[in-house]
Order: structure tokens, then sequence, then C-alpha cells
């Protein structure tokens, strides 16, 4: 069974700070920065995010939420 998409990059984040997963310092500051700034993400930003839920075997954001 596969796990439903995350709908949003709060979302995202939230539950990568929340999870068991080890974080550097500077993945936590970014994620918690993803929590509190409404703004798009960058291209770059986005792949970050999305190898830090790979990594913690979290599911992808939705399609279309990427930026």
């Amino acid at each position: 069974m596969s796990k439903a998409p995350l709908p949003n990059h709060r979302a995202a984040a939230l539950a990568l700070l929340n999870s068991d997963t080890r974080l550097s310092r500077k993945a936590g500051s970014f994620l918690g920065q993803l929590v509190a700034d409404p703004t798009p993400m960058t291209p770059a930003q986005a792949d970050w995010l999305a190898k830090l839920l790979i990594r913690a075997a979290l599911p992808p954001l939705a399609h279309g939420e990427a930026l």
C-alpha cells in the first residue's frame, strides 16, 4: 500500500521535522523556513526537499506542488 502524496511543501517539511530521520542543522533550518514562509520554492529547494523525503521514506509532494 503506497502512502498518499503530501499536499504542499509545508506539510512535507512538518512531516520531515516530526519523523525520526536524522537531519543536519542546515536541513532543519531549511525545513523550518518552508514551514514558516509560504513563498514558492526554487527548483533547487524543491529538489532538496524531494531528496530529503526519499531518504526519510516519506511520500512525495502531490503532483504540481513542487514549486
